[in-house]
């Protein structure tokens, strides 16, 4: 890394590993995220991409390795200094994690009563303002999350997400249970939302058109229950355009959503368990 990607990195992801009890989660990633990059992170089920996004915002603690945030790392951080900032990311969790028993404009606004002293009436139109970015109008603020539909719930957790402004947006699997018409509407939100705020953008996902919609860059992991030791769990770092011209059979077969060796290996697996079962029988 250059002195010039040094000082345009606002995340660095060094020697990351996660582990809990007997299962590695992650091993020894290496990551840097320059500002207002908006990075997708791809993979599929258990190569910890949810762990990944939950330990840069430093709700899961790495078992080796460390995160910096803007040159700090957030477990170095005293108890005073950490608000200030977690309050810099914005999170849009899978399924928007919204609170049932408040409404929707009890849901927005709930960070600006944490973390700020503003009076009801500026939080009020800052609500309605946020839910008009996500193209909601403000006749849903007084209705409770029950009586939304999917797609309606994720732009409130998104209007949520921006409700203070923050530096960092992390997705995690914004289309996922979507229709492939409401799934574009939350893409071009994404696309929005860097357009209207210098914001950098980190979106877990497996759709593989959400990646090419709004990322400038592509991550693929790699479960490492099937990878050999000390084999790299990165398997792709690059432009989306670039993603299916690469060498790798995995990273080609996962983009084209296709079983290839994946299957085989569940054979292999199973072959391998009936035979253990069967000496174990005998």
């Amino acid at each position: 890394m250059t002195a010039t990607d040094s000082e345009n990195s606002l995340i660095q992801v060094e020697g990351l590993g996660v582990t809990f009890g007997r299962q590695s989660v992650l091993r020894d990633l290496n990551l840097t995220i320059p500002r207002g990059q908006t990075l997708a992170i791809i993979g599929e089920s258990g190569c910890g991409k949810t762990v990944l996004l939950k330990a840069i915002i430093g709700l899961i603690h790495p078992t080796r390795g460390r995160i910096l945030f803007d040159g700090r790392d957030f477990f170095d951080l005293s108890e005073r200094e950490l608000p200030g900032q977690r309050i810099r990311f914005g999170f849009l969790f899978q399924q928007a994690a919204l609170f049932d028993s408040m409404t929707v404009a009890q849901n927005v606004a709930f960070p600006l009563r944490q973390h700020t002293r503003h009076d009801a009436g500026h939080i009020r139109r800052t609500v309605v303002e946020r839910l008009a970015e996500v193209g909601l109008p403000e006749n849903v603020v007084d209705k409770k999350p029950a009586e939304l539909s999917g797609g309606m719930r994720k732009r409130v957790g998104l209007a949520r997400a921006l409700v203070l402004e923050p530096e960092v947006i992390l997705y995690d699997e914004p289309t996922t249970g979507l229709d492939p018409i409401m799934s574009d509407v939350i893409n071009q939100l994404i696309l929005k939302t860097r357009q209207r705020h210098p914001v950098t953008s980190i979106v877990v996902t497996h759709d593989m058109r959400t990646t090419r919609k709004v990322a400038d860059r592509v991550v693929m992991l790699y479960p490492l229950a099937r990878l050999k030791p000390g084999a790299p769990q990165i398997l792709f770092d690059g432009p989306p355009n670039q993603i299916e011209s690469g060498t790798d059979s995995r990273v080609g077969q996962f983009v084209r959503g296709e079983a290839g060796e994946r299957l085989m290996e569940m054979r292999e697996t199973t072959a391998e368990e009936n035979t253990a079962q069967e000496g174990t029988d005998g």
